[in-house]
């Protein structure tokens, strides 16, 4: 299915020509999702059993990429909802890919995670759980794609918003990334070809690669300022700072960074097509199957192994991560998983490929 209506989704070539930028940028990012969830099975703090120069070194890189790699993510899928409006096609299509897989594949993890890891939930569906929130939240977003479009100010507004939900959100449905990270989105909304344009010249990619080596360096001493809770925009403010005027501030320094960091890796992604660029369209499969690898890892005591062999753990993730968002996104592979991703898109590709094939009967006028 086309990106506009399902960014992270597996799909067939579309009739239009694919935007090699797009689909490097989407596999870039999607291939830091699973390393950043794979991080966490590193001794980030020093209850996870590491000595404190692992865990110093881990967080560093783990705040990092959360500063910025996550808010890229939003602002792409803000980008690709653009075309979105309240059309029966638009909406039953944001059903198929978005509500179907979520409602699956929440199920899914919750029986993996009682059968292979003893843990039981509460509030399934309601209360999305890792990784299955960012579907949901794409799920709100796109239905607010048709007001945004049309608001004046429309990233003021959504700014203030995200600031304001950190004193009233919730679990439900993740609402407190939906809002807090909404500022992203409505930014990608916002975005046309010029603007895009202007983050692919060879300065842009100077400085982005400044910006970057900045952040990064900033990241070393995020411990001292703010716990790294902060980074998911899932929490209250009263559950991290009891001042709120503080916690406001330390929201909006990251939105700034995120949005920093994003603009900043956006101008480094590759133009040229390439072998990466064919993986592009199979984002989706690696985000909801990556998260099986990573809770298996951590149910068979990798957590364990990661703290008494450090710096050697760090390494091994670091090289297996990536590894595994490519093999997920390989075409043998994704292909293959795109039933389980999207099962009424497939099946009704299917009859319409079937029924092009059934040669026509005889005309029952003639003879």
């Amino acid at each position: 299915m086309p990106d506009v209506d399902a960014p992270l989704a597996p799909s067939p070539a579309p009739a239009k020509q694919r935007d090699p930028w797009f689909d490097n940028a989407k596999m870039a990012l999607v291939t830091l999702v699973v390393l950043g969830h794979s991080w966490t099975l590193l001794p980030l703090n020093l209850t996870d059993g590491g000595s404190s120069t692992a865990t110093q070194v881990d967080t560093w890189f783990y705040n990092f990429l959360y500063a910025w790699h996550i808010p890229a993510f939003v602002i792409v899928t803000g980008y690709l909802s653009r075309s979105f409006e309240y059309t029966r096609i638009r909406l039953w299509n944001l059903v198929t890919t978005v509500a179907v897989p979520y409602v699956i594949f929440e199920g899914v993890y919750a029986l993996y995670r009682h059968v292979v890891g003893g843990v039981d939930f509460e509030r399934l569906w309601a209360n999305p759980h890792w990784p299955m929130w960012y579907l949901s939240a794409m799920f709100f977003w796109r239905l607010m794609t048709p007001i945004f479009k049309r608001m004046p100010g429309k990233v003021v507004v959504a700014v203030v918003i995200s600031l304001v939900a950190g004193l009233y959100a919730n679990d439900i449905f993740d609402n407190a990334r939906i809002f807090g990270l909404l500022p992203f989105f409505v930014l990608g909304l916002k975005m046309h070809e010029g603007h895009w344009s202007l983050l692919r010249t060879r300065r842009a990619r100077w400085y982005g690669i400044g910006a970057l080596v900045i952040l990064f360096v900033v990241a070393r001493f995020s411990g001292n300022w703010f716990e790294t809770e902060w980074l998911y925009y899932r929490s209250r403010y009263d559950a991290l700072d009891p001042d709120n005027l503080r916690a406001m501030v330390i929201r909006m320094s990251l939105l700034i960074a995120g949005l920093v960091g994003s603009f900043a890796f956006f101008a480094v992604v590759p133009r040229s097509k390439t072998w990466f660029s064919t993986l592009g369209g199979a984002t989706l499969v690696v985000y909801l199957f990556h998260g099986f690898f990573v809770l298996g890892a951590e149910f068979a005591g990798f957590k364990g192994w990661a703290a008494d062999h450090w710096p050697l753990s760090m390494i091994l993730v670091s090289i297996l991560a990536p590894a595994l968002a490519l093999f997920l996104a390989w075409k043998p592979v994704s292909s293959r998983l795109t039933m389980f991703v999207d099962p009424i898109g497939t099946f009704t590709r299917r009859r319409k490929r079937l029924a092009s094939r059934t040669p026509p009967g005889p005309d029952p006028s003639s003879g």
